[in-house]
């Protein structure tokens, strides 16, 4: 390389987290014939017999981006590493059966501390019916990262997929939405306040539901069950982690289609409404851009709108139309806005 040549230096922010996993990956074919769907979906998908497919996500938990060791506890981070990545193959209405568990730590972990992270990691194996039968441990310089791989099964012709939304359909949810936003920000309140004032007991009062949403979130487990005991398979389906703006973006974009979304149809729990309000946050804020809720948004044919129906705490939000509608919100005002997601920065300045 000549002195006077200088190499390109982008910011992946620029880019964004699915912006760059495309960018990444945009040379890679799938040259097997076992391989049915690779990267873009909740889940990868892979031929496993003439009766079901196997199905394979991976997620990764990073102090400092993804937990704050000064507020959550190991066996509720434990707990929380197998949950959301069992909802990814969930998402794809399929049933999840092992896990490997890879994590890398600082010597600043004991081995108290890591049984109390693997109690975790086994109380979410046992509520969730999957088997640990692998992983890695090593060594970092700083902090935890934790990796998990959720493997899972789905019938044939029932995996549901982003891209299956056809015009007509109906936008469902299977739970509230915004609780887990609402408690990282009384974490986050409660540690500036303790930091200032060690001497000053955390003011966690009233705001249980929502603390656990984000510490000790659940997978859509019933829902899922629900599905598979009557017969239903959603035309498109995706798990709320990023925000129910950005899941409704990645299904009306892979299945190209439009979509109307009704806000007096979104469910927010009458204690994420009343804190939001306290925090002065908009309650509809906390529901389309919060994340970590790990709900299901599904859509499903109108043929089999009289079984959902009957699905405890499910929700009918809106309606799939045609693409050149784009995406739309009817305000509880009686407006029409164009939805904005407004995503999450997953990549920070290494002096920040």
């Amino acid at each position: 390389m000549g002195k006077n040549q200088k190499t390109n230096h982008t910011d992946v922010n620029t880019l964004g987290e699915f912006g760059l996993i495309e960018h990444l990956t945009r040379n890679f074919a799938l040259n097997n014939v076992s391989s049915i769907k690779g990267i873009g979906d909740d889940a990868a998908v892979l031929n496993a017999n003439d009766e079901e497919v196997l199905l394979v996500s991976t997620d990764m938990l990073v102090e400092g981006i993804h937990f704050d060791p000064a507020y959550t506890p190991l066996k509720h981070l434990g707990y929380k590493s197998i949950v959301v990545n069992v909802s990814d193959i969930y998402a794809m209405n399929g049933t999840p059966t092992q896990v490997t568990v890879s994590i890398a730590i600082s010597n600043r972990y004991s081995v108290e501390a890591l049984d109390e992270l693997y109690a975790g990691i086994l109380l979410a194996c046992e509520k969730y019916d999957v088997d640990l039968v692998g992983g890695d441990t090593t060594s970092c310089p700083k902090g935890m990262t934790i990796s998990v791989t959720a493997l899972g099964r789905a019938k044939q012709g029932q995996v549901s997929y982003r891209s299956g939304a056809q015009v007509g359909d109906v936008i469902c949810l299977t739970g509230y939405l915004g609780a887990a936003y609402l408690g990282l920000q009384i974490l986050e309140r409660e540690k500036q306040i303790y930091l200032e004032n060690p001497q000053i007991q955390p003011d966690l009062d009233n705001a249980s539901y929502l603390i656990e949403s984000i510490l000790k979130p659940e997978a859509a487990k019933d829902s899922v069950d629900y599905f598979h005991k009557h017969g239903i398979t959603p035309t498109s389906m995706i798990d709320v982690s990023d925000g129910l703006a950005s899941e409704l973006f990645h299904i009306a974009k892979q299945s190209n289609v439009g979509l109307y979304i009704e806000e007096v149809n979104l469910p927010i729990h009458q204690e994420t409404q009343l804190k939001a309000i306290s925090f002065n946050i908009d309650p509809l804020t906390c529901a389309m851009h919060g994340g970590e809720d790990y709900e299901l948004l599904f859509t499903i044919n109108p043929k089999d709108l009289e079984k959902v129906k009957y699905m405890p705490d499910v929700y009918m939000i809106g309606d799939i139309v045609e693409a050149d509608q784009g995406l739309k919100l009817h305000t509880s005002g009686g407006n029409i806005k164009n939805l904005v997601a407004q995503g999450w920065q997953h990549f920070r300045d290494e002096k920040s």
